[in-house]
């Protein structure tokens, strides 16, 4: 077990490999009155492929990640949840584009239901009764994500952007899709993500790390050594149309602004011009932000944001607007501005001083800390090696990242108006 302990925080952080092939993470907060932990997988939504016998691969229902997390909560002895209400843990569940997390957080008996957690992920139990229920209960959740304007003006937007690659299809799928789902391919697509060297078990707050593994010697069963192959999309560079427009009951227009990045490898740098970035041009204290605020042209739901995963990476601006086009615009030649004319120092340093003091203000309690240890893991970068890279970034370094990783012509404007 190492130890890790981190100059700027000052707290010790503790990482080891398990003799099952599980990489974990444990944060122990003395102070804390609770523990957070997950338990997770690289596996969401993209990672639409599954090996063959003869060496090949073959494409599976989109949604299937989704329908996945969902039926590892059941077994024969019963429903998940109920054991962990037994405990007083409050348990949940997500799956993403690149990963599905199972989490607990609790006050009181923490041991017990870290053994739930550790013990209901690795025994699936799928019969064709209970898949067939279930496509009635994510079909239903299904309609009612395409009923919601705020996630029609995203998937718009990345199936704007994205010519191919899977990101642009919902994370749950399509109602047709999870109908093809069967008990053997949910078995099939388990044992392909679901092995520990592909996962990651990370708990933050007021326990030991002796206690972690103490749990993970009882209940992990040893994994055959197998890497699981990382996806390879076929994603031209160009978006696939540059305006998408739709149609909904909604009050006043929304929007998404997207830039689509070139695919690269995640770094903490790149983390860190992530965090300092949409500030910097947006951000509510910029020149920017207060002319399209004095005219009108956006609201308070006004944003900025970044994600990216395996084979794709996107620039995000969006909220309300009466004219969408007009602050696309306005978004666009702040960011041609900034690439020719460069960034200015003391506005960087403001930027960079922000996103270092909200990163440190969101460690603060065991449920943040355990999602961004988790992040860094299955993002392959050292723990909180972010906070190192704001420290350290400066403003030629963001300059020209700003530069590498937006063209200002390589964007996608999506736009829900009112019926």
């Amino acid at each position: 077990m190492m130890p890790i302990v981190h100059p700027l925080l000052g707290d010790t952080l503790y990482s080891f490999t398990h003799s099952s092939g599980l990489p974990v993470m444990v944060w122990p907060m003395e102070n804390a009155s609770s523990v957070y932990a997950l338990f997770a997988t690289r596996y969401g939504s993209v990672h639409n492929l599954l090996p063959t016998s003869d060496g090949g691969t073959e494409e599976v229902p989109a949604g299937i990640a989704h329908y996945l997390e969902h039926k590892l909560f059941e077994s024969e002895e019963g429903d998940a949840f109920k054991r962990f209400a037994a405990t007083g843990a409050s348990a949940n569940a997500y799956t993403s584009f690149d990963r599905t997390a199972y989490l607990f957080h609790a006050t009181e008996n923490i041991l017990p239901s870290l053994d739930i957690l550790l013990d209901f992920v690795q025994h699936p139990y799928f019969t064709p009764e209970t898949v067939q229920k279930e496509q009635g209960i994510i079909g239903q959740e299904i309609r009612m994500g395409e009923d919601n304007p705020g996630r029609r003006v995203l998937f718009n937007l990345l199936r704007g952007l994205y010519h191919t690659h899977p990101v642009r299809i919902d994370i749950a799928g399509t109602v047709e899709s999870i109908s093809h789902i069967t008990p053997e391919l949910l078995y099939r697509c388990y044992e392909q993500y679901y092995n520990l060297h592909n996962m990651v078990l990370v708990v933050a707050g007021h326990i030991t790390p002796a206690q972690v593994q103490e749990a993970c010697d009882r209940l992990l069963k040893p994994a055959a050594p197998y890497t699981v192959a990382p996806p390879a999309f076929n994603e031209p560079d160009t978006v696939v149309e540059a305006f998408v427009e739709d149609t909904m009951p909604v009050a006043a227009p929304l929007f998404y602004l997207g830039f689509k990045e070139p695919a690269g490898d995640i770094t903490p740098t790149a983390l860190a011009v992530a965090r300092i970035l949409p500030d910097l041009l947006v951000g509510k204290s910029s020149p920017l932000y207060t002319t399209l605020m004095e005219k009108g042209l956006i609201n308070a739901s006004f944003g900025a944001d970044y994600f990216s995963g395996p084979g794709y990476g996107v620039w995000l601006f969006g909220g309300e607007s009466v004219h969408p086009e007009q602050v696309a615009e306005a978004i666009e030649a702040e960011i041609r501005r900034l690439q020719t004319e460069g960034i200015d120092p003391e506005a960087f340093e403001a930027a960079r001083r922000g996103a270092y003091g909200r990163l440190i203000r969101y460690l603060d309690s065991p449920e943040d800390c355990a999602e961004v240890l988790l992040a860094n893991l299955l993002d392959g970068v050292p723990p909180l090696s972010e906070l190192d890279a704001l420290s350290t970034l400066t403003a030629e370094e963001l300059h020209r990242q700003l530069c590498a990783r937006i063209r200002p012509d390589n964007r996608t404007l999506s736009v829900v108006r009112p019926m």
